[in-house]
């Protein structure tokens, strides 16, 4: 794999944006991962790309041509998980009209991805260990067991060790699932990484919205640089979503950045990380927006407000607001009945 001008480093039909050190490490570790069964833990902090890097592992790998599975193990309660994970059979419970195989018979031959494993409650922490080391299950409700050939990959943001140490996670799955480690540096770490990434999400979003931008003015461009991201490559992601939304020259410039950032100390990092990645979960893009000033929290907060003033722009109009937003009617339509707009 090499990396080119651009600071693209590309593999197969895979792009990765990446030429700092820490990166090089990254992408010189994937084919060796890609290249055995074992199972891999990938750590990092939020929004630092672990599910797209266990796809690549299993895309490179040659369980390719079978299936790929990500269940969040940390949004499902324990006993939805447990069922999404082992199936369950006909009147298991309360609602079990038919049997449903689970993800790790779904997933059979291929990689079952299991993300946010640190939030998985220790009851299935036990069950898994037993598949992970018999490759067999009973489903939900069931007697039969079920075999399976999985390989399994799993990720976290959270100090797995000091878990361990609070008797919330089991030492004995962390040995089984810490077979390979993988970590993935924060983006504070990848300074020569944000320009490239910068150009990167530019050319993506202009490219969906059909804009014609050809770059940042150089006093945005060093803002956006020493910005210390606390949400890393997604909170990047989001920003350049944002100011390309609402940019209406040509180049983004540095008065159109959400402010936010200018309010931060710049370069200021979080504490040290443990050995698995520990993460403070920090919510992504916080905007002002409108002549008010109003101070957005999140991401979602941001598009909200986008939208009203879009429609009070065009006097509550879909059709000119979706045009002005880049967005089909539908898509408009989907995004005011999530936020509450209609």
């Amino acid at each position: 794999m090499d990396c080119n001008k651009t600071g693209v480093l590309e593999s197969g039909a895979f792009e990765l944006i990446g030429c700092s050190p820490k990166m090089q490490k990254v992408f010189d570790l994937i084919p060796l991962l890609a290249r055995t069964d074992a199972s891999v833990l990938i750590t990092g902090e939020t929004g630092t790309g672990k599910d797209k890097i266990a796809e690549i592992i299993h895309k490179k790998s040659a369980r390719a041509r079978f299936p790929f599975i990500k269940i969040n193990c940390g949004a499902l309660p324990a006993g939805l998980l447990e069922s999404e994970l082992f199936g369950h059979v006909q009147g298991a419970f309360t609602g079990a009209t038919r049997n449903k195989r689970g993800m790790f018979e779904l997933a059979h031959h291929g990689t079952l991805f299991l993300t946010e494993i640190g939030d998985m409650p220790l009851p299935l922490q036990v069950k898994l260990l037993s598949v992970l080391d018999d490759r067999e299950f009973v489903p939900v409700g069931g007697e039969q067991k079920v075999k399976v050939d999985v390989r399994i990959i799993a990720a976290t943001h959270r100090p797995l060790r000091e878990q361990i140490q609070n008797n919330t996670f089991r030492e004995d799955l962390f040995y089984r699932l810490h077979v390979l480690h993988l970590h993935l540096p924060p983006l504070r770490e990848r300074g020569e990484d944000i320009r490239a990434l910068l150009d990167h999400f530019l050319y993506k979003f202009a490219k969906a919205l059909g804009k014609q931008l050809v770059g940042f003015t150089p006093e945005a461009t060093q803002a956006l640089v020493d910005y210390h991201y606390p949400g890393n490559i997604r909170e990047l992601s989001n920003i350049v979503e944002y100011v390309v939304n609402i940019c209406k020259k040509k180049k983004i410039e540095k008065d159109i950045l959400p402010p936010y950032i200018f309010e931060m100390p710049q370069g200021k990092e979080r504490p040290e990380l443990s050995g698995e990645g520990r993460e403070k979960t920090v919510d992504a893009a916080p905007a002002v927006l409108g002549e008010d000033e109003r101070v957005a929290k999140s991401w979602n907060e941001i598009e909200r407000q986008m939208i009203v003033d879009t429609l009070k722009k065009f006097g509550g109009n879909r059709t000119h607001s979706a045009r002005e937003l880049g967005w089909g009617r539908m898509k408009l339509y989907r995004k005011m009945k999530a936020y509450g707009l209609m």
